[in-house]
């Protein structure tokens, strides 16, 4: 296995682009607050500076990169890949830091089944902004949902408020680290990859298992790991979710509560065809619809090619392909009976005096001052319209949103839900359920 040391990147006088959130001090590790953990964090930074790094070109390369990582007790990672034009991701590498090397294992020359394997069995994986890099793992791998995942991003949001904040800001800011991230559109299928792209791809896994433990200080201190590393499990579960979901159901992400069942019956429809022939022909699904074009359809219900053409923004060659296939599809969809439609989506609550938003919006902040919990964090919009369906059908708990059955629930149980039952009445009317349209 070959082996090439490669400098990591040097932080420059200024850098503006990684301006920190306001009232966040730069650099976490130079905080007086954290000294006593200071020393270790260091020790792993100046380590990172000058880890080996393995290229995995080989069955060889790898077999003995899994020897390497069946020992380890947590390892970072990350991957790089190209979806442009496809609908499968074509993974082009993947990163692994074990905390004493880093490999480069050069995917498409590999079957990474019993990697994958590996890493299902890893006691703790650390990631930063997962999503895409989990996609690719369940499609890819035929593993079950992760357990074993800690996202640094998710633990900022936690920290800062930030959902989203980047890697490179996240190192500026943590550990007075910069990196450059001008590789990440690059061609990751070329081989030999450029010096500037090997860099980029080292570096994105090079300070990450010190990234972890200078945010692990921090949620110690104010009693959030538990909370974070439970979200964590429910975004790699989300994530699960997503990349197993029936073609039948994707039209929900596109439903809109002022559609029709005959409208929702047509999105269904429509939108399984899409998924399915984007799947057959590995392309993007808006290759073949964009959402406009889908929206188009479930609003104008063509029946002809010509009302096709002229009431949608279907491209000309998909519809020369596929018009006819498609019109069947909407037909088929616009004949079936009542009973085999979608049910009507249920309208957002919506008040002028928003007096239920208000009181919610009060017990959600005092969670915050209580917990140090961002309000962001603790609640999402999507989370506080089911938990209100819930409450106005006077449904089970065990439909509320998974995210609000975990460690949330005895707080949206015992505090949240009271506040909203004392306005229900004004929740079913903002909901429209006492309209002619419920």
């Amino acid at each position: 296995m070959s082996s090439t040391s490669i400098p990591a990147s040097q932080p420059p006088p200024s850098d503006k682009s990684n301006k920190p959130m306001k009232d966040k001090k730069i650099a976490t590790i130079d905080n007086p607050k954290y000294l006593a953990e200071s020393a270790h964090i260091r020790e792993t930074l100046q380590a990172s500076e000058q880890l080996p790094v393995h290229w995995v070109r080989s069955f060889d390369d790898l077999e003995n990169c899994l020897d390497v990582l069946e020992t380890c007790e947590r390892i970072a990672l990350d991957t790089e890949f190209i979806k442009r034009d496809t609908y499968y991701p074509k993974l082009a590498l993947v990163q692994v830091n074990t905390g004493k090397e880093i490999y480069l294992i050069d995917a498409p020359k590999l079957d990474l089944r019993e990697f994958w394997v590996v890493l299902e069995e890893m006691p703790l994986m650390i990631w930063h902004a997962c999503g895409e890099d989990l996609g690719i793992f369940y499609l890819l791998s035929d593993c079950p949902a992760l357990k074993n995942v800690f996202d640094t991003q998710i633990a900022l949001s936690y920290l800062t408020g930030q959902l989203q904040m980047g890697y490179q800001q996240a190192l500026a800011q943590e550990l007075a680290v910069a990196i450059d991230k001008e590789q990440s559109q690059s061609d990751w299928l070329a081989r030999p990859l450029t010096h500037e792209q090997e860099q980029y791809a080292i570096d994105d896994v090079r300070y990450l298992l010190a990234l972890y433990d200078i945010l692990m200080v921090q949620l110690r201190q104010q009693n959030l790991v538990d909370k974070v590393e439970a979200d964590c499990q429910l975004y790699a579960q989300e994530l699960y979710e997503m990349a197993n979901i029936e073609d039948d159901a994707t039209y929900l992400a596109m439903a809109d509560y002022r559609y029709s069942s005959q409208q929702l019956a047509v999105l269904q429809a429509v939108s399984a065809w899409r998924e399915a022939l984007a799947r057959a022909t590995n392309q993007p699904r808006t290759f073949i619809l964009r959402k406009q074009a889908v929206r188009d359809v479930v609003i104008e219900m063509p029946s002809t090619m010509k009302q096709l053409s002229h009431k949608t923004v279907m491209h000309r060659n998909v519809l020369r392909l596929y018009g006819e296939e498609l019109l069947t599809v909407i037909q088929n969809a616009k004949s079936l009976n009542e009973a085999e439609q979608p049910a009507r989506i249920l309208p957002p609550y919506r008040s002028k005096d928003k007096t239920i938003t208000k009181a919610v919006q009060a017990a959600i902040n005092r969670y915050e001052q209580q917990t140090g919990v961002p309000a962001n964090v603790l609640m999402r919009k999507k989370w506080l319209s089911q938990l209100y369906e819930v409450v106005a059908f006077d449904l089970p708990l065990e439909q509320l949103p998974e995210g609000l059955q975990g460690w949330r629930q005895e707080w949206v149980v015992n505090t949240l839900i009271p506040v909203i039952e004392e306005h229900k009445e004004e929740l079913k009317t903002g909901m429209g359920l006492y309209s002619d349209n419920k």
